[in-house]
């Protein structure tokens, strides 16, 4: 479980596909302290293990299903990727509750700044549009964010210099795959609801 506050961007040193798995290594510095193998890390939204580390690098495991229904196709060396350690009961909860089970990719509409602030439009998946409301939470490649408008599967949110400056969004254009992760809670009333349709 994360909060979708991303504690820094790491960058990518190799995606490789080995014998049983694709091989992610990335360069990170604040996601390391504390970080042990087993340890589950956010990697763009998406919730990994750690099967090694050492002083400079977290080392992951990928599966094929992994790479294919996430922005991790578009990987390569020195690519940023958001880092977040996976949350604990006795801090603070900063942005809402993620899992770091990608719901889907969405496509970037429109990204520019207006004013002092960010505009970002992105393009859910058809009819994914069910899950985005007003002032609602989605988590953009893992980063908790508040909907600020919907129109049918488009949304934008957004956003302050200083999520630019600590995410890898600041590399972002118009057209570019995000990973997204709609609302916990309202997926699982969806799915009460429909339980109880006749």
């Amino acid at each position: 479980m994360f909060t979708g506050i991303v504690e820094e961007a790491g960058s990518v040193v190799a995606f490789t596909k080995g014998e049983k798995s694709w091989r992610l290594q990335i360069a990170a510095a604040t996601a390391l302290a504390g970080t042990a193998p087993g340890d589950s890390i956010a990697v763009n939204g998406c919730c990994l293990t750690v099967t090694d580390l050492d002083a400079r690098h977290l080392h992951f495991d990928v599966l094929e299903e992994t790479r294919r229904l996430t922005n991790f196709s578009a990987l390569a060396p020195g690519a940023p990727v958001n880092l977040e350690r996976s949350l604990r009961f006795d801090g603070k909860v900063g942005g809402h509750f993620v899992t770091g089970h990608i719901d889907g990719l969405g496509a970037i509409e429109i990204f520019e700044q207006r004013g002092a602030d960010y505009y970002l439009r992105v393009r859910a998946a058809a009819g994914s549009g069910r899950y985005l409301i007003h002032k609602g939470s989605i988590a953009i490649d893992g980063i908790s964010l508040t909907v600020a408008e919907v129109a049918g599967d488009s949304f934008v949110v957004w956003l302050i210099p200083h999520t630019l400056a600590v995410t890898n969004l600041r590399g972002r254009r118009a057209g570019e795959a995000v990973n997204l992760e709609f609302d916990l809670l309202g997926k699982y009333v969806e799915k009460l609801l429909s339980a109880r349709s006749p």
